[in-house]
């Protein structure tokens, strides 16, 4: 009798620590988060990264306070990225200079080896680095990068000038796909498009004026998808 109860005591326990070892690896399973950018020129959907969730977090707590509404890419520039996320965008006029604008606070940097500036991605704006020597990132603006297809040699040459850090797949997408690796380690990437490489690829081809606005006005909005 003694031994018998020993025994179900003994299954009970692995029963239990095996629910609770499920339980803790559901919980590191985050839902993955997916958003979309609806401009005058198409629509880019975007997934956000886990592993930033700071600015995970922050960009879906401002898309469901509907911030990213009617907004402007206020700042574009071929080969290299497109940038938003200026509140002072929306129903900005003509010529006016924007870019200053963003709620009061910052994100702390949330830098990864692994998310690295390969074209498609999202990553956050940020002050300069003698204002801002903890690379904090602003708590609305954002930008997706284009950049451009590097030739092996070129890495190679930023790599021996410690300009990058460079490995076999930021190699091989730099290379291909392109981006903007001299960026690697010094802004926050915390996404990348799915779909509408080509909207990215149209709206980089606008043209803009002396401020790198374009003349013809990019509005978008953003929405949460799940």
């Amino acid at each position: 009798m003694k031994m018998k109860y020993m025994t179900s005591l003994i299954v009970a326990l692995i029963i239990t620590l095996f629910a609770t070892g499920i339980n803790a690896q559901n919980s590191n399973n985050e839902p993955e988060h997916l958003i979309k950018i609806e401009t005058t020129l198409g629509d880019i959907v975007i997934k956000l990264y886990n592993e930033t969730p700071g600015h995970r977090n922050n960009m879906i707590k401002l898309i469901q306070e509907d911030f990213y509404i009617n907004q402007l890419f206020h700042r574009v520039i071929k080969d290299f990225m497109i940038q938003g996320g200026d509140p002072h965008s929306a129903g900005a006029e003509k010529g006016q200079r924007l870019g200053a604008g963003s709620p009061d606070y910052t994100v702390p940097a949330e830098f990864n080896e692994k998310l690295f500036h390969k074209k498609g991605v999202l990553a956050a704006a940020r002050e300069g680095d003698h204002m801002n020597p903890e690379k904090a990132s602003s708590s609305s603006q954002f930008y997706i990068v284009q950049g451009r297809v590097f030739s092996l040699e070129e890495l190679n040459l930023m790599a021996q000038r410690g300009m990058i850090n460079i490995n076999k797949e930021k190699t091989e997408l730099y290379s291909t796909l392109g981006g903007t690796p001299h960026l690697d380690g010094s802004y926050t990437v915390f996404g990348e498009v799915l779909e509408g490489l080509e909207v990215l690829d149209c709206i980089a081809a606008v043209d803009t004026d002396a401020n790198d606005r374009p003349l013809e006005d990019v509005v978008y909005s953003i929405s949460l998808i799940r």
